[in-house]
């Protein structure tokens, strides 16, 4: 039975209140970024408060499944990098709670947030939608005359340029009119001035009625020059008021309003599925026409006799020249079949070009509905997901604030983002299959999160840079200095004398080891990658070596500690074969160009340990006298103070 536990309400309250605030901070990063489509439709249109407010509503509401994946990211990333930086996810640990355990609770949040989420894009998706299309549209009728800008020149209109020099919001008045507008050719052009003018929309909104007053008309009339004179004719005229229409759309049209309608955003799955079988029978159909549009081509067409084509195949197998046969025709009607063959083929082309149109425009419809269906799923899904990447992902790197987790979750944003519109775009235009380009995404970061969290799990160091550090320093054959200092507590003195026999020891090894092993000559390259075998006598010296520094470590006196820094890391292993296993050795033997690498990386190590060795005996033999002077002092001491 599922009991909540105070773990699990302190963890919710980090993880909650992090949410809260990390959505708000995406939802306003996304709505910047939609906004920036959308900026030509505000500015300069004197829009009122209330329908800006409709429209940040509107657009907020669009966005909100998209910024509660991201915002689970980065709250999850936060939450545990904070209890990881703060020793309280080591302590939960400590207590005998997994990191599964600890998640339970979060874990019923996400699948909870995942509902919220399927339930914006299927209700209240495609109501905000359509509304929001509505209200572009409505933008764009309302008040045209905002659209002409103040002290340029305006070029929307066609063949025409506007200048207004101010305008008055309130009345709608134009000011300081100027217009350059071709009449009738490129030659006839036409300058108008106005003191004033005003500019109305048409009961139809595919024209704009321009009223002029106090302005003058001027207009070359060069295309009406038949003489040629060297004088261009003009006129001019002179008015109180003159009114002008102009062609003017506002790029609204009520094909805008059908398609708003038709469109797969605004409709919810079940009316999506309802329609899928409409625009499949209509994709049939309109394929059925089409074959039996063709059919009724090759049916018009005269049918040849047995007889002829039984000779036409016998030409054409004997090499018929069909240039012969075209010679034998006169010139009239040599260049009458030609134009006929080149009227048909045109028509053919224009016939078939049409109809592949039509056709890749209803499949493509057909696409955008099924992936329409497919996003609201994956998207919502994507939740899960990206929450069992940021949590572990901030249990194992363990930096709580805003810097790491907001690189981390802009990076795996990122890559989700890529993913994600490069599938929908492929499969749209159906060069990827509809499931594979939509759920290519989830198959990526799905792995990912399993890894992750596994890995958390486990409390690996997949992250640990010092542990990607010693690999590779390993790798190339780099190591650390020892850093040995003085303790600042101190429980006891090292045993002087028993670290003085170890060191001598050490020395009388490394000399029979020198004798028996000659590391400066070349092993042979079968004994290194297909024999067995491991230095044991070396793992020995490193193992005494390493006692005898950890006691002398303890010590007051700055000469041994400063000779202690001076004795190198053995590598025990690397002398003598590239890895552990043996299958690995056999493997990069046979593949030659990493063997030989290898190889003679195992002979920089073999020069490497002799140096070491040598290094060894030398700070060894500046050890050994002072250590053996203290160790007397320690004795005498402990003498005199056994005999009181």
């Amino acid at each position: 039975m599922f009991r909540i536990k105070k773990l699990d309400i302190f963890i919710s309250k980090q993880f909650g209140l992090l949410f809260v605030g990390t959505f708000f901070i995406c939802q306003f990063v996304l709505m910047m970024q939609f906004l920036w489509r959308y900026v030509d439709e505000l500015i300069g249109k004197g829009l009122t408060l209330d329908v800006l407010a409709q429209f940040f509503w509107y657009m907020g509401l669009m966005l909100v499944p998209q910024a509660l994946p991201l915002a689970i990211l980065l709250s999850s990333l936060i939450a545990f990098g904070n209890l990881g930086e703060s020793s309280e996810l080591t302590a939960i640990k400590a207590a005998g709670i997994s990191l599964m355990q600890a998640l339970r609770s979060l874990i019923f949040i996400v699948i909870c947030i995942t509902g919220i989420s399927y339930y914006f894009q299927d209700v209240i998706g495609p109501d905000a939608n359509r509304s929001f299309g509505r209200l572009l549209l409505a933008m764009k009728q309302t008040s045209p005359e905002l659209e002409i800008p103040e002290g340029i020149f305006y070029d929307g209109l066609p063949d025409t340029n506007l200048y207004v020099q101010q305008k008055d919001l309130e009345s709608g008045h134009l000011y300081g009119i100027m217009i350059y507008r071709r009449t009738g050719s490129y030659e006839d052009q036409a300058i108008i001035l106005a003191d004033s003018g005003m500019l109305q929309s048409t009961e139809e909104k595919k024209h704009l009625l321009l009223t002029l007053w106090s302005g003058e008309w001027f207009e070359n009339m060069r295309s009406q020059d038949i003489g040629g004179s060297a004088e261009v004719p003009y006129r001019r005229e002179t008015f109180g008021q003159k009114q002008i229409l102009l062609d003017y759309d506002g790029g609204f049209n009520m094909d805008e309003v059908a398609d708003l309608s038709h469109s797969a955003k605004v409709k919810s799955n079940s009316k999506i599925m309802k329609d899928l079988d409409s625009i499949r029978n209509r994709c049939d159909s309109i394929g059925v026409q089409f074959y039996q549009g063709a059919r009724e081509y090759v049916m018009a067409m005269p049918v040849p006799s047995h007889e002829d084509s039984t000779r036409m195949q016998e030409q054409l197998a004997a090499g018929f020249d069909f240039d012969s046969l075209c010679h034998q025709l006169s010139g009239d009607e040599r260049l009458r079949a030609m134009r006929t063959a080149v009227q048909q083929s045109e028509q053919m082309l224009n016939d078939v070009s049409m109809k592949s149109d039509y056709a890749y425009w209803e499949n493509r419809e057909l696409r955008t509905h099924k992936i329409e269906v497919l996003t609201k799923f994956t998207l919502a899904l994507s939740c899960v997901i990206f929450f069992f990447i940021g949590a572990p992902l901030g249990a194992i790197i363990r930096k709580g604030g805003l810097g790491v987790p907001v690189i981390v979750s802009v990076l795996v944003f990122i890559v989700y983002y890529v993913f994600e519109n490069s599938g929908m775009r492929m499969a749209r235009e159906g060069e990827w299959t509809i499931w594979f380009g939509k759920w290519i995404s989830t198959m990526v970061l799905a792995p990912l999160a399993v890894f992750f969290t596994y890995k958390a799990n486990k409390d690996s160091t997949v992250f640990s840079m010092d542990a990607y550090r010693l690999f590779f320093m390993r790798v190339l054959g780099l190591r650390m200095k020892r850093n040995i200092v003085r303790k600042e507590v101190i429980i006891s003195d090292p045993d002087y004398l028993l670290d003085v026999k170890m060191l001598e020891g050490i020395n009388r090894d490394i000399e029979a080891y020198s004798e028996e092993h000659k590391l400066l000559r070349w092993p042979s390259p079968i004994a290194v990658f297909f024999r067995p075998g491991d230095d044991h006598e070396i793992e020995h010296i490193s193992e005494v070596l390493e006692v005898a520094i950890e006691d002398l470590g303890y010590t007051k006196d700055a000469v041994i500690l400063n000779e202690l820094n001076n004795y190198p890391i053995l590598a025990t292993h690397a002398h003598t074969r590239p890895f552990r296993s043996r299958l690995l050795n056999i493997i990069t033997g046979l593949f030659l160009p990493l063997g030989i690498f290898f190889y003679f990386r195992m002979i920089r190590f073999r020069i490497r340990l002799y140096r070491d060795l040598r290094e060894i005996r030398r700070t060894s033999d500046n050890i050994i006298p002072r250590a053996t002077e203290l160790g007397e002092r320690q004795k005498a001491k402990e003498e005199s103070s056994s005999e009181v």
